[in-house]
């Protein structure tokens, strides 16, 4: 059995790990609310989730390195769609998450909302244009 560093399952699962921005424990270290990955039914490695609020920033610093630049550099239309996207993952149910991405974006709470309120308006719509469209039965 190969030890924990070279185990196949920790090949498969890092991308994911690092992308949440967690980390790998023993799993004689893991906490209760640590997840623990097992192969074969051999416990092999835990991750520890981080907390939401870390996760946010994580998102924030991706879509900064996404854009190339600074988000509160980024014209409004393009605020608009790293907003959808902060929704869909998520970022308004964080604690403080709208303050932190007006921070972020250099604009207003209110600006954010408005911008929710913009997509979900324009989601609407798709979903009514959807449910208009002839049906080739």
């Amino acid at each position: 059995m190969t030890g924990p560093a070279e185990h196949p399952l920790l090949a498969a699962v890092r991308p994911l790990v690092d992308a949440l921005g967690a980390e790998f424990i023993v799993p004689a270290r893991a906490a209760a609310d640590d997840v623990l990955l097992a192969w074969e039914g051999e416990d092999v490695i835990a991750v520890r989730l981080p907390g939401l609020s870390e996760s946010l920033d994580r998102i924030l610093a991706a879509l900064e390195r996404h854009h190339g630049r600074p988000l509160s550099e980024l014209d409004r239309k393009t605020k608009q769609d790293v907003v959808r996207t902060l929704e869909t993952r998520g970022a308004f149910s964080v604690r403080h998450g709208v303050e932190t991405v007006a921070s972020a974006l250099g604009v207003s709470r209110f600006t954010i909302y408005n911008y929710v309120n913009h997509a979900n308006e324009q989601r609407a719509k798709a979903r009514g244009a959807g449910e208009a469209a002839p049906r080739g039965d």
